[in-house]
């Protein structure tokens, strides 16, 4: 009897070691994909407004990645770079 105790006391403990490790890096990886998300929305949002003057910024992933990562000064810098070019 004391062996099951033990062992179910372990199987406890290796599940909340388990849901330490990785439940940290699945919370980053949402993030990123909802601020990536996000970020695709700002892109479509100036595209929308900027298509009355023919202002165009490509929507792909690595454009919705970098205004996910950085937020508003991700778009800025990709407005930015759009009018340099």
């Amino acid at each position: 009897m004391d062996t099951n105790l033990i062992i179910y006391l372990a199987c406890i403990c290796f599940l909340f070691i388990f849901g330490k490790v990785f439940i940290v890096p699945i919370k980053k990886i949402l993030k990123l994909v909802i601020n990536s998300i996000l970020g695709g929305i700002v892109i479509f949002l100036i595209n929308l407004i900027g298509g009355i003057w023919g202002f165009h910024i490509g929507l792909n992933i690595f454009t919705s990645i970098l205004v996910g990562l950085l937020g508003l000064p991700g778009s800025v810098c990709l407005v930015i770079v759009k009018l340099l070019i």
